[in-house]
């Protein structure tokens, strides 16, 4: 009879986790998660179809509750409600850098990239939708964008945000 394990799903991503932040990508495999979490390959595959499906599952949790924290802050100040933005994007930038900027992970990442980056632009879009409503703007939904791409761009390149908070001004005033 199969042994149960509690919460299993869980103690493979908490695992993943742990092995890719002190390890790296590359050194962070299905079996040398399985075997942390006392479980076979196989059962790995129960759950994940791959190592990439099981770093994005935990990174997408992250992003979903970075951008909950976004959705709650005060859009009465633009500029202010940008920043905020801003700030909650750099601390998940931040978190995954080292993901980011790593050979093996961007090779396998590189064919989801531009679908994935889209996507990210699109959720920023629409959070930063409310501040680009208005008479002033002709087209509140390309200014959404354009807001949300240059943040995207500027922030994973650290830039701070007071460099980027001039063209910002200018844009929403």
């Amino acid at each position: 009879m199969p042994k149960i394990i509690e919460n299993l799903k869980e103690q493979i991503i908490a695992e993943a986790k742990r092995q890719l932040f002190e390890n790296g990508y590359s050194k962070t495999t299905i079996r040398s998660v399985a075997t942390a979490c006392g479980i076979g390959v196989g059962t790995m595959y129960n759950y994940f179809q791959s190592k990439d499906m099981l770093i994005s599952s935990f990174m997408l949790e992250d992003w979903i509750a970075c951008t909950l924290q976004m959705k709650k802050l005060d859009t009465s100040d633009a500029l202010i409600f940008i920043e905020g933005i801003h700030d909650y994007l750099k601390v998940f930038i931040d978190k995954y850098s080292f993901l980011f900027k790593d050979k093996d992970a961007a090779s396998v990442y590189s064919a989801v990239f531009t679908e994935r980056h889209a996507q990210l632009r699109g959720v920023l879009a629409g959070i930063i939708m409310p501040v680009c409503t208005g008479e002033k703007y002709d087209d509140p939904d390309f200014m959404a964008g354009h807001i949300a791409e240059s943040l995207l761009f500027w922030t994973l390149e650290d830039v701070p945000f007071e460099k980027q908070a001039g063209i910002f001004r200018i844009l929403l005033n």
